[in-house]
C-alpha cells in the first residue's frame, strides 16, 4: 500500500517574530556597546560584548526566515540557547564593566557554553531539515 504524501510543514511565525525582535535587539545593544567601547578607558570586556551581540543578530533574522521556509527539527531550541547565552555571556561582561562585579559565579562560561549548545542545536537540526515539496 502507497501511503499518501504528507503536507508540508506550516511556516513558524511565532517564531520569525520573537527572532526578529531579538536580532533588532541584539544589534541595536551591540551598536551602543560598540560606542560606549570607544569612550571607555578600559574597552576590552565592552568590545568582546559588542562583537559577540553583532555577530548574532544576523544569525536569529536567519534562523527566523529559515523557520518560515523549512521545518527544522531543533530550531526554537537553538533560538532559545543562543538568546539565553547572549544574556549571560554579555550581561556578566556588562556588570564586569559597570558593577565591578560579575553577575553571579561563572555567568559568562555558563553563557558562553549556552551559545556553544545553540550552534550545535542548529548543525544537528540541518541533518533534519525537511525539503520543501514542489
Amino acid at each position: 500500500m502507497i501511503k499518501p504524501m504528507a503536507p508540508p510543514p506550516e511556516p513558524t511565525a511565532g517564531l520569525l517574530k520573537v527572532c526578529l525582535a531579538f536580532s533588532g535587539l541584539a544589534g541595536a545593544l551591540g551598536v551602543v556597546t560598540l560606542a560606549m567601547a570607544a569612550h571607555a578607558d578600559n574597552p576590552g570586556s565592552l568590545g568582546t560584548a559588542a562583537r559577540m551581540l553583532l555577530f548574532h543578530a544576523p544569525v536569529f533574522l536567519g534562523i527566523g526566515l529559515l523557520a518560515q521556509s523549512r521545518k527544522v527539527l531543533l530550531l526554537p531550541v537553538t533560538a532559545i540557547f543562543l538568546f539565553c547565552g547572549l544574556c549571560l555571556f554579555c550581561g556578566d561582561l556588562f556588570s564586569r564593566s559597570f558593577l565591578g562585579s560579575s553577575l553571579f559565579p561563572m555567568a559568562a562560561p555558563i553563557g558562553g557554553m549556552f551559545l556553544i549548545v545553540g550552534w550545535l542545536s542548529l548543525a544537528l537540526g540541518a541533518l533534519r531539515v525537511v525539503p520543501r515539496q514542489s
